[in-house]
Formats: C-alpha cells, structure tokens, sequence
C-alpha cells in the first residue's frame, strides 16, 4: 500500500492535484509541531505505518489535538493505554473511531494495510492475563495481520495447551502472554518451529514482584527462538509480530 506521501506525489502527477495543493498539503512533513507534541507525519514513509499514542500520561485535550491531526492525513489511527472517559470524548469528534475496553485500545480505519504473510495467533497463560493480550491482538490487527486467540491454556493444565496444538502450529509468529511464573512461552516454542514473542505480565502474588519473575523466567528460556518484550508491552510484541510477518 502506498502512503499519504506517495499518494500525494502520484495525484501531482496525474494532474489530480496542483503543486500549489500538493505543497500546502506538505506544510507538516517530516512533522507537525503542536508545542506540547511533534507529529510525526513522515512515520508511515519510514515504518509503513503511522505514529501511534501512547495515552498514558497525556491529557485527553493532548490525546485529541494529535488523534485529529493523523486522522486529518487520511492515516489509519491507534491510541493505546486509554481510558474509557477519553474515548468518550475522542469520540465526539472522531464518531467513526471504535473502543476495546480490555485493551484500553481506541482505533480507526480509514485505509487498508499490506497484508501479513500468514497468521499471528495471541495466546494467553491465564484469562488475567488477557487484557494485555488485547492490546496485542488490536495492534496486530491495525498493522495488517490475520490474528487469532486462542486464551487460557497456561501449565496450571497442560491438556487445555495441548488440546489447541493443531491450531497454533498454523501460525507464522506467536505472540505468548503470561504472568505469574511466566513458563508458557517456553513451552509452546519447545513444541513450535515459529518465532516465539514472549510477553510478561504484572499478574501475580507478591514474589512476582509486578512482572518481573515473569520476565527474567521468559530471559531465561531453554528453548530456542524466543524473544520477550517489557512487562504488559503487548503493543510492542505486536509490532515485533507484524515486522516478522510482513518480511
């Protein structure tokens, strides 16, 4: 799929579009400066997709001056981390924008995106854990990949893991979410040939220490080919997941 970028400079060759339009239009590449952010408009030339915010720690008047900005571009929009009261807002002025309130995810379509290769499947240890894997699931989607779920199959029951086996083994990459003592993904890349995307989350009691046991288990993984991402960073495995898949 081409970017805002590009489709500008074909409708200028076309003669869709004067280069007084085509300028104009430009006026914020490589980026918009709202004093409180810098817009990073020229991100989906580099990346193939465009900026996404991060919600948490940003007022919802900052989250809304930058959605409308990309969404003005014609860009595909995600927001992460945000609360159901900003969405409620966004949603006033953007009313085509959607919510998922496990993932605490707001997006919006407005073009399609390349398509993956194969299937991104999002497993989950535990249904706590799902939140987590949310955020996964609807970045991978916004990114243009065919994903499926497939949750609560942790080693507290091995059987339930085993019971899906056939259906994992169809994924070109996995996304594997776990907390407590974060053994899951070491078992499914035991059993799989594809990448593993490991991801801890901060479920747990006490010497779980908010994740960190889950982390440094997944960084101490036997098997080979598993990779792992920052405690609850469901949206950076999907990027991760979306960049093997596209390749």
């Amino acid at each position: 799929m081409t970017s805002h970028f590009e489709d500008i400079l074909k409708r200028v060759y076309d003669r869709r579009l004067s280069p007084e339009e085509a300028l104009k239009t430009l006026k914020d590449y490589p980026y918009q400066d709202l004093e409180f952010a810098k817009v990073d408009h020229h991100r989906e030339l580099r990346k193939g997709f465009p900026e996404i915010i991060y919600g948490l720690g940003k007022t919802d008047e900052q989250i809304l001056k930058i959605a409308r900005e990309i969404v003005k571009k014609g860009c595909n929009l995600l927001v992460t981390r945000a609360e159901p009261s900003t969405f409620e807002k966004l949603k006033k002025s953007l009313p085509r924008a959607r919510y998922n309130g496990l993932a605490k995810a707001v997006f919006l379509k407005q073009k399609p995106t390349a398509p993956g290769k194969g299937k991104v499947m999002v497993l989950t240890a535990g249904t706590s854990d799902i939140p987590v894997a949310e955020e996964a699931v609807v970045t991978c989607d916004m990114l243009g990949n065919d994903v499926e779920r497939v949750y609560d199959i942790g080693v507290a029951g091995l059987h339930r893991l085993l019971g899906e086996y056939e259906k994992i083994m169809l994924a070109r990459v996995l996304i594997v979410v776990a907390g407590m003592e974060g053994a899951l993904p070491s078992v499914v890349a035991g059993l799989s040939s594809v990448p593993v995307i490991a991801v801890p989350t901060s479920v747990g009691y006490g010497a779980s220490f908010k994740g960190l046991a889950a982390l440094l288990a997944m960084l101490n993984s036997c098997p080979g080919g598993v990779g792992v991402v920052n405690i609850d960073n469901g949206f950076g495995a999907a990027y991760l997941a979306s960049l093997i898949n596209h390749l």
